[in-house]
């Protein structure tokens, strides 16, 4: 097996993964729509990677069973600062499914996971098309 044909299965692979996650995260983003309970949260926290220049907010809100739940939006470097208040949407069964819930952060990962499987694939595509 040469070189070029591991790097083009594993573009290959790396573009599906990305199309799959991508899938989970649109399926998971419609039930949301119709099934997720909204409540308001407030970003309580900033984490910083070392390795990163971008930090990850962490948003905290209370579930209808009134206990406090905290998660990182999906999009990082989202330019949230400490103290602000988003809408919030969850799944009541699973309270740590929650999304921010504006149009910016619901499209944002989902785009960017098709966008980049669809990436990963066209060049795969590209390199057995040169061979």
């Amino acid at each position: 097996m040469t070189g070029e044909t591991i790097g083009i299965g594993l573009a290959v692979l790396a573009g599906l993964v990305s199309l799959w996650a991508g899938a989970r995260e649109a399926r998971l983003q419609m039930r949301l729509s119709r099934y997720g309970l909204h409540a308001e949260g407030v970003v309580v926290d900033q984490e910083h990677e070392p390795a990163d220049d971008c930090s990850t907010p962490v948003i905290e809100f209370t579930d209808r069973q009134g206990r406090p739940v905290r998660f990182r939006p999906v999009a990082t470097g989202t330019g949230l600062a400490l103290g602000t208040h988003v809408p919030v949407v969850y799944l009541s069964e699973r309270p740590g499914s929650a999304r921010v819930f504006t149009r910016k952060y619901r499209l944002s990962p989902t785009v960017g996971l098709f966008f980049g499987g669809m990436l990963f694939l066209g060049v795969a595509v590209g390199c057995v098309l040169t061979r």
